[in-house]
């Protein structure tokens, strides 16, 4: 079985552990699963602070493991349609509930300034 089979079987719903729906799994089971996924999964074995950045940098380190993920286009499908408030995702940047093409640091003016009256 592929792993991109095997992991589109599993309903997941953002970040956090992987849920396991056998009622008869152990917790062992779910730890080896989670430590499988995350020997492939870049959002897995790094620090998930990262896909969660403020700083430019920071944010375009975490596009950059993205575009090395084998689930990429899944992760970007699922965040576009629970609408993620924030965040990289897929290797796309989203601002309230839409991709960016680029994260705008904190504190910084509008891009497009809003006219006085």
């Amino acid at each position: 079985m592929r792993l991109t089979t095997l992991l589109d079987t599993v309903n997941q719903g953002g970040s956090g552990p992987w849920p396991v729906t056998d009622s008869t799994s152990t917790t062992d089971d779910r730890q080896t699963f989670d430590q499988l996924v995350a020997d492939f999964i870049p959002c897995r074995s790094n620090d998930p602070e990262l896909w969660f950045a403020e700083r430019t940098a920071e944010v375009e380190q975490a596009k950059a493991l993205c575009r090395e993920c084998p689930l990429m286009e899944g992760c970007l499908a699922g965040a576009i349609d629970r609408a993620e408030p924030w965040g990289v995702w897929g290797g796309e940047v989203f601002v309230g509930g839409v991709v960016v093409a680029t994260k705008r640091g904190r504190g910084r003016p509008r891009k497009n300034a809003v006219p006085a009256a």
